[in-house]
C-alpha cells in the first residue's frame, strides 16, 4: 500500500505544525507523521509540564525568604503528587486539540516510526508514503549513555509523571534538565546530586554566569561533583548504587533514582537516513544554509532534529515556518540565530542572550564586559534576591550589544529587552536613554549598560 502527497511532515511538534501549516496555506498536498505524542515534546512532556513545576519551586523559593520581608511562616509542606496532578492538567488533551486541528485543515494523519525507504520515500507501519519534499522534525531524545547499568537510568518523562518524589536522586550530566528539575525536587524535598562529567555545569553558557547558579545550586542543598567518569549502575538494597571516578579516586553513591543528565540529541538514529541518502555523522545531518539536506535536496530538516541549533521551543516554529517557505517559495531564507534568548528556569532563573565572553574574544571583537552584582541594589534587596547578577559585551566604538547573561533580577523577562535591542541595532546608549517603569528590575537596565 502507498500513497502520495506533496509534502511529508514526520513529527508533530512545533517544528513539524510550523512546516506543515505554511504547505497547507500554499495549497499543496500534506501529510504529518508522529511516532510518539501528537504535540510533539514541549506541550506534553518538556516545556510546558516542566514550567508547572518550576512555578511551585518559585512559591517554595518566596516562602524561603518570607523572613526578610517579617513574614513569620511555618514550614511547607508540598504534596508532589497533587503537584503533579496539577501538572499533568496542562497536559490532559493536548494531543487530541492537535490531532483536531489536523482534520479541520485537511492534514492526513499517520501514526508509527518512520523509516526512509528512497530519497523521496517512507515507510510507516507497512504503508509507503511518497512526497515530492520530506521535512523531518522528529525532535528530540535523552542522549544515550553507554555504561554497565545505563539500563536502570530514569529520563526527565518519567520524573514529570511519577507521582511519588524519590527521597534522593542522582543526576548523570550537569544540563539544563538536572539544573531546572534539581531546582525544583530539591526544594520539595529530595536529596540531589548532580554528577558532570566536563569541568564545569552548563559548559556551552557564559562561564562566570554559571558559577553564580553553581553557587545558588549549591546554596540550596544539591551537591555538584565535576569532572567525573562514571562507569557503572547496579541495584543496591535501597536504590541504586553509581560507580564513578573523581579527582583521581573511585567512589560509590547510592540514591532512590538515577536520571540521565545528560543533555538530548537530535531523534533521527531510527529514520534509517542512509537509505534516504542523507548524508549525516552520528545525530547530525549535513544541512546547507536553508536547513536543507545536501545530499538529498528533497528534504529538510527543523526544530531539535537540526541537532546543532538552540533545542527551544520557539526556534522550532521559527525553523519550521523557514523551512515551509523554502519549500514553497524556493530557497530564499536562512536562520539567524544571534539573537534567541534562552532561559534556564532555574529559581533563580539563568537567562541568555548572544555571545559568552569566550565566543566573543575568540571571534576577535573589542568589547567591554559589563559586570554588575546587584545584591545590594535597592531593586534586589527590596525582594530579598538570594543572587542578582549580570555581564552585558558592549562593543567599543558601535556600542553595540553582543552578549547579555544574567541570574536573578528578573533575569527571565529582562533579558527579552536585550534580545530586543540586538535584533533591531538598538546600542548601549539606546537602551541607557530609555525611560523605564520605576521601580522594576527593567529599570536598572540602564545602569547595567
Amino acid at each position: 500500500m502507498s500513497e502520495k502527497f506533496d509534502v511529508l511532515v514526520l513529527g508533530t511538534g512545533n517544528a513539524g505544525f510550523g512546516a506543515a501549516g505554511v504547505c497547507h496555506t500554499a495549497e499543496k498536498s500534506v501529510a504529518i507523521a508522529e511516532s510518539y505524542t501528537f504535540g510533539g515534546t514541549c506541550p506534553v512532556r518538556g516545556c510546558v509540564p516542566k514550567k508547572v513545576l518550576v512555578a511551585a519551586a518559585q512559591v517554595l523559593h518566596q516562602i524561603d525568604l518570607a523572613e526578610q520581608h517579617a513574614i513569620t511562616v511555618g514550614k511547607p509542606n508540598l504534596d508532589w503528587a497533587k503537584l503533579i496532578t496539577r501538572e499533568q492538567t496542562f497536559v490532559e488533551g493536548v494531543p487530541d486539540m492537535f490531532k483536531s486541528s489536523l482534520d479541520n485543515r485537511g492534514i492526513a494523519q499517520f501514526e508509527g516510526r518512520a523509516k526512509f525507504t528512497g530519497p523521496n520515500s517512507v515507510d510507516i507501519g507497512g504503508t509507503t508514503i511518497e512526497a515530492d519534499k520530506i521535512v523531518i522534525a522528529t525532535g528530540s531524545k535523552p542522549r544515550p549513555l553507554s555504561f554497565d547499568g545505563a539500563e536502570f537510568l530514569t529520563i526527565s518523562d518519567d520524573l514529570l509523571t511519577n507521582t511519588k518524589l524519590p527521597s534522593s536522586l542522582i543526576f548523570i550530566g550537569g544540563g539544563v534538565i538536572a539544573l531546572e528539575l534539581g531546582h525544583v525536587m530539591a526544594r520539595a524535598g529530595c536529596k540531589v546530586t548532580i554528577l558532570e562529567v566536563m569541568d564545569r555545569l552548563l559548559p556551552r553558557m557564559d562561564e562566570d554566569a554559571v558559577a553564580q547558579i553553581h553557587g545558588e545550586t549549591a546554596r540550596i542543598g544539591i551537591d555538584i561533583l565535576t569532572g567525573v567518569a562514571v562507569n557503572s549502575i547496579t541495584k543496591a538494597a535501597n536504590g541504586l548504587e553509581i560507580a564513578f571516578d573523581h579527582e583521581g579516586a573511585s567512589k560509590t553513591l547510592t540514591a532512590e533514582t538515577i536520571a540521565n543528565g545528560a543533555g538530548r540529541v537530535a531523534d533521527v538514529d531510527e529514520l534509517d537516513l542512509t537509505a534516504g541518502g542523507i548524508d549525516h555523522k552520528g545525530y547530525t545531518i549535513d544541512l546547507n544554509e536553508y536547513l536543507q539536506s545536501r545530499s538529498n535536496p528533497s528534504v529538510y530538516v527543523a526544530g531539535d532534529a537540526v541537532g546543532t541549533a538552540p533545542q527551544l521551543s520557539p526556534v522550532a516554529s521559527y525553523e519550521g515556518r523557514m523551512v515551509g517557505s523554502n519549500i514553497v517559495e524556493g530557497n530564499k531564507q536562512s536562520p539567524d540565530y544571534s539573537h534567541v534568548p534562552a532561559n534556564v528556569y532555574t529559581v533563580p532563573a539563568l537567562a541568555t542572550v548572544g555571545l559568552t565572553e569566550a565566543e566573543a574574544s575568540a571571534k576577535g571583537l573589542k568589547f567591554e564586559a559589563k559586570v554588575n552584582d546587584m545584591r545590594d541594589w535597592r531593586s534586589a534587596k527590596t525582594y530579598a534576591e538570594s543572587v542578582a547578577w549580570a555581564k552585558i559585551l558592549v562593543e567599543v566604538g558601535t556600542g553595540r550589544i553582543i552578549g547579555a547573561h544574567m541570574v536573578g533580577h528578573g533575569s527571565e523577562e529582562t533579558i527579552h529587552i536585550f534580545a530586543l535591542a540586538m535584533k533591531h541595532g538598538l546600542n548601549a546608549g539606546d537602551l541607557a536613554s530609555t525611560l523605564y517603569a520605576y521601580p522594576t528590575f527593567a529599570s536598572d537596565i540602564k545602569f547595567l549598560v
